[in-house]
């Protein structure tokens, strides 16, 4: 059985006489602890320098974000926690390389 508004699905395995309902949380949790990503992201928005952002680091968190957001709206059922906060890497990633890109340009004209 498949509860596709609430994100789990559920088993029944039956051993000998004993039944057990098996829960399969993956396809909500899974994307729920990607949000630690954005909450770090976010406090080095607050607290770090843009000179120390990674430009790798940041490249491949806002790409994973458009691959992933892309992935979420296309398997069945679509994952909206997985979509939401793959936009959101995406848009955090975005602003981070964005500060960067302004502290490089400033020091050159400098």
């Amino acid at each position: 059985m498949f509860f596709a508004a609430i994100g789990f699905n559920v088993e029944v395995v039956q051993y000998n006489n004993i039944k057990f309902q098996v829960w399969d949380l993956v396809h909500f949790w899974a994307p729920t602890f990607k949000w630690a990503l954005n909450i770090a992201n976010v406090v080095d928005i607050s607290t770090k320098p843009a000179e120390t952002v990674s430009y790798p680091q940041q490249a491949v968190l806002a790409c994973s974000g458009l691959i992933w957001a892309k992935y979420s709206t296309v398997i069945t059922p679509k994952n909206w926690n997985l979509f939401g906060v793959s936009i959101v890497m995406f848009a955090t990633a975005s602003y981070q390389i964005s500060r960067k890109f302004q502290v490089s340009l400033d020091g050159r004209c400098v």
